[in-house]
């Protein structure tokens, strides 16, 4: 079972055990009612059913089967929602995090960049660390050719520097 974050339990909504949730990247729309979500990456910890998910003005706000009173919604806060990755459908284009950090970096040219280390999440966009120096790549169209998971390469053209110490 491979389980993806989407969202974290950030505060108390009123006082019949309703919870505000911050969704990740992977939007609102994994987070949904009927839905259990494990409270940890293995899945192996206390499950959540959530019976109401709703937006109240610019917050998410949702309810859990057997979480009733302030009290035990307060023991919640904190807490990360995890769900199957099956569960989570990804637009044309969308990748998860997990499954771009190992790849290969290529110009167009084949010549090897870098490795992906991390994905880091920006206001304006979503941008690639690599290498051991930590080099910020902008994730964008304009320097994105080819993103092949099977091959675990990218290929992008980049702005000559951008990866200079």
């Amino acid at each position: 079972m491979s389980l993806v974050v989407v969202g974290r339990l950030v505060g108390i909504f009123g006082v019949r055990g309703e919870l505000k949730c911050a969704p990740t990247s992977l939007g609102e729309d994994a987070i949904v009612a009927g839905r259990e979500y494990a409270r940890d990456a293995a899945g192996t910890g206390e499950r959540l059913r959530c019976t109401k998910a709703r937006r109240h003005h610019a917050r998410l706000v949702v309810e859990f089967e057997g979480v009733t009173t302030v009290e035990r919604a307060q023991q919640l806060i904190g807490t990360e929602l995890f769900t199957e990755r099956e569960n989570v459908e990804l637009a044309p284009g969308e990748y998860y995090d997990g499954d771009l950090i190992g790849l290969r970096l290529l110009d167009e040219a084949g010549r090897e960049l870098g490795s992906v280390v991390g994905v880091e999440h920006f206001p304006a966009q979503d941008c690639l660390v690599v290498g051991p120096g930590k080099a910020l790549v902008p994730l964008v169209k304009a320097f994105v050719r080819d993103i092949d998971l099977d091959a675990r390469t990218i290929v992008m053209s980049l702005p000559a520097g951008l990866l200079e110490a």
